[in-house]
């Protein structure tokens, strides 16, 4: 479909089995920037399932120079995109299909299918990338063995990488050289790669429990292999912990990773090639964070896990991604806290990942772009590659862990992988597996209910109340759940929910051992409520003083929890509760009350107070205690954002959330001076640097404290932290420090952050992802007089600026236009002008980058005047466009009608 086309709506339920099997595929490719030639010999056969038809081939931006089937000319025609072939053998016994096709890649601004970055070739395929390299069956359900083949110039393009196992290798005349591939598993063809250029490699070799010798590589540009051995190192314990925590091997002789710097995604899990976003790969601690090490962990152990849930056994069409996406998520979320060391750095790691979703995702929930977890519909598949689909689907998946035991998911696994290893299957296969591996478990008695998480869309809400009984030493909780229209869905059925569930002592903070009334099972200090109908209650007995519910011990529910807790139980809960998740939420929920009340009598900027007394000093026990982690203490004094605060109010004022939001965090800097001063002084000095959690929770403690000594210091006109900020911002030995630093001086709206951001500038210059930084630090500044946008507009014609990076256009556009909602939701509307212009000129260039952000306006009839006009007409604006590509058309036409 052209840019001029009509919009096809994808249904689920249309569903049906491809007319042909695709069992080989041989490809040969000439690698050349401005015509590569592709060479496509594929044996392929009816299937006798599915009643003859014409076989019709996908193709994208393709000039065909011949087709062949059984190596004679055959008739063909073109429909579209599709490449239409009706004259084949009858019957069942397979045939040969030649094809041969040219492409532009140097042309191939949008980054799917095969492109050049920067004098080398890449691919992207999933979701329909390869059709832009050979005319083919582009769909996930159709998985055959490939041999590849690559030509090139032995001088420009000295390294040559496909999937699988390398074969043969070898000189060519003119200069050329060839390097063959073959891949022995089964893979669709969204998961095929090559990549050819100037490349260098970390090497590694390791053997596995099972005895069996692998190579693994890590291959960057030259002049970044001093920056990737965290990524190896993440790569070999991803290796080791699938093994040992589900029996998954690595299936192949080598296992390699690619960083490119233009890169639509973060990275992607072809069959033993993954490509990664530069991003996602290269760190050291001279140029990244403490955030950047977590991040490659995880991302390199979320690639490789799909070794095995995603590649091995893939969808059976894309409305099945979060088979791969929710559990492959679930199991790096698993990787990453047993990566971690202690308790509380697991706490750490489940709170950030649920901040995540309550802040991205229930909004995706709640509005123009939600869908179920298994989506029904689509126009463009790219659209749905969502924090719906990837951690909300990870919290399905966690769901069936809780259900049934970290073992018996174990064991689940293991039936899931003996049913349908090599295979394309759906969301449904895998519930039902891990059913059947514990046909004792609630999850099996509940099955057809819990899969209701994978077809309503929408965040339930759990309410609660309690009623101690003091004669009756009783607890009584009741429950009742709703979720509200989302999705074209408005009558629900009631979700499983699964509720864990402690009581503290209101008076002595002591976690009390809780007995189910009615249960023969001893007091425990956590209980399992699960609740599958619109009410439901239990009671607890011999229960001895009045108690504080703590309700969704670790999140153990994707839902909104609905409890009117005092302010006195929630600081009960925030001093006390054993559980480090709802330990946080308490303080989560103080701040967010303070800010709503603050935010309903707000009157002007010049307010003295946003924040009660009993939140200030709870603030101050909780950073002087002496056993919390630094990073926990860091996470519970972080603010809820202003994101997150827009969400819980039916009428948005973002200006008046931005200035009380702004007020809380200046009460909490002056009023906490003396303490804050306390934890820098305490904390600062780390040692050589490790990126490990304990190190980085101080790093992290240490640069929130500076920034607030700083920005107290804007009201006393004290100059010497801002002094000590640049002194720090200039001597720092790592990346954390240097740029907590620096961050420091510019959200405090310091003089001194002009002369420090030009120096930082000047240090790194050369390098971009420390580049990207530098941009997104002073697009996300806090709003100061409306300075910001223009700023912005400024940095779009820095020399270094360059829209065509994904990562570029991300660190500036984005971090405006979705990630600073003071700055962007201006009165005059000018944000909102910006925003549509960059949606129009990115859609030009690469329309998945365009959609995302066309998403910043997803809850624009939330907000109140001037802005939800000015913002509903920026949206027409784009929506007028005539050319819009689909992945944007489908973003902007929804938000209008919604």
């Amino acid at each position: 479909m052209t840019r001029e086309g009509h919009a096809t709506v994808i249904n689920r339920a249309d569903y049906s089995a491809p007319a042909f099997w695709i069992d080989t595929v041989d490809l040969s490719f000439d690698l050349d920037p401005v015509k590569t030639r592709v060479l496509n010999r594929m044996t392929l056969r009816r299937n006798p399932d599915v009643a003859a038809q014409s076989l019709k081939l996908d193709g994208e931006e393709l000039n065909l120079a011949r087709v062949l089937v059984n190596g004679q000319g055959t008739s063909f025609k073109l429909e579209g995109n599709k490449l239409v072939l009706e004259n084949l053998p009858e019957g069942t016994e397979p045939f040969q299909l030649e094809i041969f096709t040219t492409c532009a890649p140097v042309k191939n601004t949008s980054l799917s299918g095969l492109y050049v970055s920067q004098d080398s070739f890449f691919t992207q395929c999933e979701a329909e990338g390869f059709r832009r390299i050979t005319y083919f069956l582009d769909r996930p359900d159709v998985m055959a063995m490939y041999t590849v083949t690559l030509r090139a110039d032995k001088t420009k393009y000295p390294v040559l990488l496909s999937n699988g196992n390398l074969v043969d290798s070898g000189t060519l005349d003119d200069g050329r050289h060839f390097a063959k591939w073959v891949d022995p598993h089964k893979k669709p063809s969204y998961l095929f790669a090559l990549v050819a250029g100037q490349l260098v490699a970390r090497e590694q070799r390791i053997t596995s429990r099972a005895g069996q010798d692998h190579l693994l590589q890590v291959f960057v540009r030259p002049g970044d292999l001093d920056k990737t051995e965290h990524a190896m190192n993440s790569l070999m314990a991803s290796v080791a912990w699938d093994e040992a925590r589900f029996g998954l091997p690595l299936d192949l002789e080598r296992f390699m990773i690619v960083a490119t710097s233009d890169f639509n995604m973060g990275a992607m899990e072809n069959k033993g090639l993954n490509i990664f976003n530069t991003k996602y790969v290269l760190a050291n601690q001279a140029t990244a964070t403490d955030v950047d090490y977590a991040n490659i962990e995880s991302v390199v152990g979320h690639e490789y896990f799909h070794n095995w849930t995603g590649n091995r056994i893939t969808c059976r069409d894309w409305f099945q991604l979060s088979l791969k996406e929710g559990l492959t998520v679930f199991r790096d979320q698993e990787f990453s806290q047993d990566m971690c060391d202690g308790v509380s750095a697991r706490a750490v790691k489940r709170i950030e990942d649920v901040r995540v979703l309550r802040t991205v995702q229930f909004p995706e929930d709640a509005g123009p772009m939600s869908h179920p977890v298994r989506p029904d519909s689509y126009i463009e598949i790219n659209n749905f590659y969502t924090v719906t689909i990837y951690e909300k689907g990870a919290e399905v998946v966690r769901m069936m862990q809780t259900l049934v035991g970290r073992d018996g998911f174990a064991k689940g696994m293991k039936l899931y992988f003996e049913r349908f290893d090599g295979q394309a299957v759906t969301c449904d296969d895998f519930a039902q597996s891990m059913a059947d591996a514990n046909p004792e478990s609630s999850l099996s008695q509940l099955l057809p209910q819990f899969k209701l998480w994978y077809s309503q869309a929408g965040t339930p809400h759990l309410g609660a109340s309690g009623y101690f009984d003091a004669a009756a030493q009783t607890y009584t909780l009741q429950f009742k759940q709703t979720c509200a229209p989302a999705a074209g869905l408005a009558d629900k059925q009631p979700f499983v929910i699964p509720v864990l569930l402690g009581l503290v002592g209101s008076g002595s903070g002591a976690a009390l051992p809780l007995t189910v009334q009615g249960s023969v099972d001893a007091a425990a200090a956590n209980h399992l409520f699960v609740m599958t109908g619109d009410t439901a209650a239990i009671t607890f007995t011999g229960v001895q003083e009045a108690p504080v519910p703590s309700i969704l011990r670790g999140f153990s529910a994707p839902v909104v929890l609905d409890f009117d807790y005092s302010d006195a139980q929630l600081l009960t809960l925030l001093a006390s509760d054993p559980d480090p998740f709802n330990r946080w939420e308490a303080g989560q929920r103080l701040a967010l009350r303070n800010a709503i009340t603050s935010i309903a009598t707000y009157v002007d900027s010049t307010r003295a107070s946003a924040l009660n007394n009993a939140y200030v000093q709870a603030m101050r026990s909780v950073l002087r205690h002496p056993t919390l982690d630094a990073a926990f203490k860091e996470l519970v004094l972080t603010l809820p954002s202003e994101t997150y605060i827009a969400e819980q109010l039916d009428v948005v004022d973002p200006q008046r959330i931005h200035a009380v939001r702004e007020a809380m965090r200046l009460q909490l800097a002056v009023e906490l001076q003396a303490d804050w001063q306390w934890a820098f002084e305490t904390h600062q000095d780390n040692g050589a640097y490790r990126p490990d959690a304990t190190s980085a929770g101080r790093r992290a403690l240490v640069g929130m404290a500076l920034a607030n000594l700083c920005l107290a210091a804007t009201q006393t006109g004290d100059a010497v932290w801002p002094g000590k900020a640049l002194q720090r911002f200039k001597v720092a030995t790592n990346m954390t420090d240097r740029i907590s630093a620096l961050q420091a001086l510019v959200t405090s709206g310091h003089a001194l952050a002009a002369p420090a951001l030009a120096k930082f500038h000047a240090l790194f210059k050369n390098e971009e992802l420390v580049l990207d930084k530098w941009f997104a630090l002073q697009a996300g500044a806090p709003d100061r007089n409306g300075l910001v946008l223009p700023a912005v507009r400024q940095l779009m014609a820095h020399p270094d600026f360059n829209i065509r990076n994904p990562n570029r256009a991300r660190s500036l556009i984005f971090s405006y236009c979705s990630g600073n909602p003071g700055g962007f939701h201006r009165p005059d509307a000018a944000g909102y002008v910006y925003w549509s212009e960059r949606v129009l000129e990115l859609d030009s260039i690469n329309p998945q980058v365009a959609a995302r952000l066309a998403r910043a306006l997803d809850r624009w009839k939330r907000l109140v005047e001037p802005y939800r006009s000015a913002a509903c007409e920026a949206l027409k604006r784009v929506a007028a466009k005539t050319d819009l590509s689909n992945d944007v058309r489908e973003v902007v036409d929804r938000a209008l009608a919604d």
